[in-house]
């Protein structure tokens, strides 16, 4: 097995991790809103020691969280966002529209003429944590799937080999050839990420740009990405195309190592 997938792996059970650790911060904040002490005696002992995770942890895992299930179940993308975001125009705070952003900024439910809570706000945001926790497991779940790990573990296994042979075309100094064996890496690398997230490209023949293009529309690719692979594009074009000026071993390194990253990162 790759290292790469086992990389990966490990960056999925720590996120899954800090996800039940937030949980359980919220709650006994949930318990403690409703002044349910005895459901906080029945807590394990030590789910003390998850006191503010929630606050402390929430954004950072919020945003590697829904990069991860950008990539691997795009599906589930806005619903996991949803979640978190107010929904647009939003004109008032109820049952409908309250989520997790609004707890963790302190806003909280009024009160009704009779003097109780007009809806269970603790409740809604440890059942909107809760979801989207799920939804990351799924994404783990897809990953360990015996597709992606037979078909493109395999091939990713391709890929480095094929990266490997440029890296020795380019320390012999045969600039062109390594940049076109890279290029070619890219090129069916983001085929296969193309398919993987069910999209389609008009052209008989895509392109680099072409997949870059159509990834970056259908929002799995943010722009700096989308850039950066333009750049990696027109590398891969000046070593294919002699009439152009002679790349050079930096650009050739460059072009090699941006696509090695992008087939451990990007699917």
């Amino acid at each position: 097995m790759r290292a790469n997938h086992k990389a990966i792996t490990k960056d999925l059970a720590r996120l899954v991790a800090v996800g039940k650790t937030m949980l359980m911060d919220m709650t006994i904040q949930h318990f403690e809103a409703q002044g349910d002490d005895k459901a906080l005696e029945k807590l394990p002992k030590n789910a003390s020691d998850t006191r503010n995770s929630l606050q402390e942890n929430y954004q950072r895992w919020f945003t590697e969280a829904e990069a991860v299930i950008r990539q691997l179940i795009p599906q589930r993308r806005a619903e996991f966002v949803r979640l978190y975001q107010p929904p647009p125009n939003r004109k008032k705070l109820d049952f409908n529209t309250y989520v997790l952003s609004d707890w963790l900024q302190g806003m909280r439910a009024g009160q009704t003429i009779r003097g109780t809570s007009a809806f269970d706000d603790s409740g809604l945001a440890h059942s909107q944590l809760r979801t989207q926790l799920e939804i990351l497991k799924s994404a783990s779940a897809r990953f360990e799937s015996s597709l992606l790990d037979i078909r493109q573990l395999v091939q990713a296994d391709l890929f480095d080999s094929e990266l490997d042979a440029a890296q020795e075309l380019h320390r012999r100094g045969f600039l062109r050839a390594a940049g076109a064996v890279a290029g070619v890496v890219l090129e069916r690398h983001l085929k296969q990420v193309t398919e993987n997230h069910e999209l389609s490209v008009r052209k008989k023949r895509p392109t680099i740009a072409d997949f870059n293009d159509q990834l970056k529309e259908a929002d799995v690719l943010d722009i700096p990405t989308w850039r950066h692979i333009q750049r990696l594009a027109d590398l891969r074009n000046l070593c294919d195309h002699d009439k152009e000026r002679e790349p050079t071993s930096e650009e050739v390194q460059e072009l090699i190592s941006g696509v090695d990253r992008y087939t451990k990162s990007l699917f």
